[in-house]
């Protein structure tokens, strides 16, 4: 497989040693990454930048069965299981498709990874965060994204974006949860700030949308040729 780096600034190096670039989004629940990560590509498909949009859990075929047990509103899925099976799907999608992507030279942009973990799992549920940190790192082989972009909006907010009757096994949990999941995003976020970069989500989308590609004009504009984004 890959190496294991224990080190975050290695960790660092590792993520921009590639030809490719790897760019991760994040958010409470109803932040609405998700709908800006499929208007950015069809940017990035008109400017002809290769790049493509995964997500975590789910990145993967068997990743694709394992988000169908985590998300599934009627499976009792106990903490550490749900916590180990975030991690199954992490170190089949890393070695399958990431690291592909990068080493290709590929722009990855990914909905959701080990810093999801780390606000769910370890600020909301509770989870010892260095067992989530070496549970993270050997799964990915250590591999840490150079940009993490968070959507930033209040829980309750985001919550009533969401579709009534449609909300998933996470969406469900109760709002104390959700702001614990919050407040778990903006330590992480204060713990590295020359990774993580802050939009606020409130805004209209078409603002949400110029604002993130700003961002990665700003970051990787010139490794990706990305400038007419923003033109």
């Amino acid at each position: 497989m890959y190496s294991f780096c224990s080190s975050p600034f290695l960790r660092y190096l590792m993520a921009t040693s590639y030809p490719g670039s790897f760019i991760t989004l994040e958010g409470p629940e109803g932040a609405g990454k998700t709908t800006q990560l499929k208007l950015l590509s069809r940017q990035l498909d008109q400017i002809g930048c290769k790049h493509i949009v995964t997500r975590d859990p789910g990145g993967t075929s068997l990743g694709k069965q394992i988000r169908r047990i985590l998300l599934n509103p009627e499976n009792p899925v106990m903490p550490m299981t749900e916590l180990l099976l975030y991690q199954a799907d992490r170190a089949q999608h890393v070695e399958e498709l990431i690291l592909p992507a990068l080493k290709s030279g590929t722009l990855v942009l990914c909905d959701r990874y080990v810093d999801s973990t780390r606000a769910y799992q370890g600020y909301a549920r509770g989870i010892d965060l260095d067992l989530i940190n070496t549970l993270s790192n050997m799964a990915t082989g250590g591999l840490t994204p150079e940009l993490t972009i968070l959507f930033d909006i209040d829980s309750a907010d985001g919550l009533g974006r969401l579709h009534p009757g449609g909300h998933d096994r996470l969406e469900r949990e109760a709002i104390e949860f959700h702001h614990k999941v919050r407040d778990g995003y903006h330590e992480l976020a204060a713990q590295e700030p020359e990774r993580w970069v802050i939009i606020d989500a409130k805004k209209p989308l078409t603002v949400v949308q110029e604002d993130l590609r700003r961002i990665l004009v700003e970051r990787v504009g010139e490794k990706h040729k990305l400038a007419a984004l923003i033109e």
